[in-house]
């Protein structure tokens, strides 16, 4: 199946998506500060440049895309059309998080994931709520 935008339209696309700061990432960020958590963004010191790092409680936070990281998830369908550049874009994003994920538990860390469909009106406020107790709990 062949793209529907132009390579112009699709470059424009993929040239706003961005890779820090996204909405989810800065829903997560204005909650845990809300309710008294200090954090670092994007510390490239770690594996992975983890979204949100509370080195106080020696935890990570990954808010992560469910397309681009491959969530089980109706939002993780692989386009139609140009297979042999998505297939394995997106198999080699979800090696390294895997790859990351473990090393920062080697190194003491405690690995969270969010999932940007965790985040959609219906399950928010209840995944925001079991966060703080992650965090909490984990200390």
């Amino acid at each position: 199946m062949a793209d529907t935008k132009t390579p112009e339209a699709r470059s424009a696309n993929m040239a706003n998506i961005r890779s820090t700061n996204t909405k989810p990432e800065e829903l997560v960020r204005k909650y845990i500060f809300s309710k008294g958590f200090r954090y670092r963004k994007n510390d490239k010191r770690l594996p992975g440049k983890p979204d949100i790092v509370l080195p106080k409680y020696r935890t990570v936070i990954f808010v992560n895309g469910c397309f681009w990281h491959m969530h089980n998830c109706t939002r993780a369908r692989l386009p139609k059309s140009n297979l042999d550049y998505w297939e394995p874009k997106i198999k080699r994003n979800v090696e390294r998080d895997k790859e990351n994920y473990k090393t920062l538990k080697k190194m003491g860390w405690k690995v969270i994931v969010i999932w940007e469909c965790e985040l959609k009106k219906k399950s928010r406020d209840e995944r925001l709520s079991n966060l703080v107790d992650e965090i909490s709990r984990l200390q």
